[in-house]
């Protein structure tokens, strides 16, 4: 999941507690965006920004800076974070900047606007998730240390994914409660939901058997992805542009049934 390759990469640089609590925030703004509830989606980025200043006070050392219980104070974190020398600019200047912005609009959601005005909270919910995707990336840019912005850019895109109410998960195991989809359809959209990761071509032919089609017809669907995967030679498969686009179609087609 892109949760777990988010995670796996903060942890490697920033404290895992606060880390593992801003993707949970950044994860349940973007739900309550998808759902049209400006307000609950940016009081959410402000608790994912409230994770991010304690995960920077914590691995900048700066001292005396409370990051637990009454003693917190967001305004205090972005005022002191340029005082950590020796650390990136990105993590002092540029972060603390954009999460003073989401910050304020969290802390004043729907306080400032005439009632009167076209959906105000709902730009005001826009502006701060998509300021929060900005900081989430410079985080995992930093925590790759240079590495593959190519990836960044795809996991970000993984966690603003849509969640959609055809699909279901249990334990791991994926459903997809769509009308007449076929047997390589199932595997798309198994490959679309695990995006940007790689998917074992057993666990492909799993989920379509799942899908009540036999285990000659969850085989040859998963052979008919010619084209449309990328296969690591280890059967490891990744979904490639034309087979996001198609998944991306039966999603659309799913969603337009299901409204």
């Amino acid at each position: 999941m892109a949760d777990d390759a988010v995670l796996k990469l903060l942890k490697a640089r920033l404290p895992a507690r606060h880390a593992t609590a801003a993707v949970k925030h950044f994860r349940d703004a973007v739900l309550e965006y998808q759902k049209r509830e400006w307000d609950d989606a940016s009081a959410k980025t402000g608790k994912f920004v409230e994770a991010v200043l304690k995960a920077l006070v914590v691995h900048t050392s700066l001292p005396n800076v409370p990051t637990a219980g009454r003693a917190f104070s967001a305004g205090t974190c972005i005022d002191r974070l340029p005082g950590a020398q020796g650390f990136d600019d990105t993590l002092r200047l540029t972060i603390p900047r954009a999460c003073r912005f989401i910050y304020d609009i969290a802390s004043n959601r729907g306080a400032r606007h005439d009632p009167d005005e076209i959906d105000p909270n709902e730009m005001d919910a826009t502006s701060a998730l998509n300021t929060s995707a900005w900081v989430l990336a410079e985080l995992l840019r930093y925590a790759q240390k240079g590495g593959d912005l190519t990836q960044t850019a795809a996991l970000v895109a993984g966690l603003m994914r849509r969640r959609y109410p055809f699909i279901e998960e249990v334990d791991g195991r994926v459903y997809f409660h769509v009308l007449d989809i076929s047997a390589r359809g199932v595997a798309l959209l198994t490959l679309w939901h695990r995006y940007p990761g790689r998917v074992a071509r057993s666990e492909l032919v799993a989920a379509v058997k799942r899908h009540r089609f036999t285990e000659n017809n969850a085989q040859v669907a998963v052979t008919r992805l010619a084209g449309a995967v990328d296969d690591d030679g280890q059967g490891l498969l990744y979904l490639l542009i034309p087979g996001l686009r198609e998944a991306e179609r039966l999603v659309e087609k799913a969603e337009q049934r299901s409204a």
